[in-house]
């Protein structure tokens, strides 16, 4: 369906250091309608399931601007513009929000958080007998509890809905469909 698409201008509306949002107005031809589109440009995001030896994961509970809320997560975030790749970021990620780390990673999938308004991929990981290595290592803005969790907990927590961010859902979706494949 791209070809009913004509692109006639773009332009970044904002920039800062995560985000810029771009304005684009497209012919739509079957219809003979001009519009502008918004879309969001982020760099692509990681994040990494952790588990230790006994098969329990470690989560955890941080509080989100978007709806002003604490959620149960894992550890992730921005792939920085000097990191060679996302695998290298999932393990910054975790080291630095957790104090944990991993030799046995396994990329588990990729989605594309909201492929709608959004230009970005999300790469999560799966770190298989991870150990408590040092202390946390948060920015100056964050604030993490890590919790230790057993996997048929954090399966139930996403049965009942309480955990709700899309990515570790999506996260624990790909989870489920690596160890069907490999049990």
């Amino acid at each position: 369906m791209k070809e009913h698409w004509k692109k006639l201008a773009s332009r970044i509306v904002y920039r800062n250091r995560i985000a810029a949002l771009r304005e684009d107005r497209y012919h739509f031809l079957p219809n003979d309608i001009v519009k502008d589109f918004f879309v969001l440009e982020f760099s692509d995001w990681v994040n990494i399931i952790p588990m230790t030896g006994d098969g329990r994961i470690v989560m955890i509970h941080q509080f989100r601007h978007g709806t002003d809320s604490e959620t149960l997560e894992i550890p992730g975030g921005l792939i920085d513009d000097h990191e060679p790749g996302p695998k290298t970021a999932a393990l910054r990620e975790l080291e630095e929000e957790t104090g944990y780390t991993s030799t046995d990673v396994i990329h588990l999938g990729t989605v594309e958080p909201n492929p709608a308004i959004q230009t970005n991929r999300c790469h999560t990981y799966l770190a298989r007998n991870v150990r408590l290595k040092g202390d946390q290592h948060l920015d100056p803005t964050e604030s993490i509890q890590v919790e230790l969790m057993e996997k048929s907990a954090v399966y139930e927590k996403l049965r009942r809905g309480e955990i709700t961010h899309g990515l570790v859902v999506a996260a624990f979706a790909h989870l489920m469909l690596f160890e069907g494949l490999h049990s």
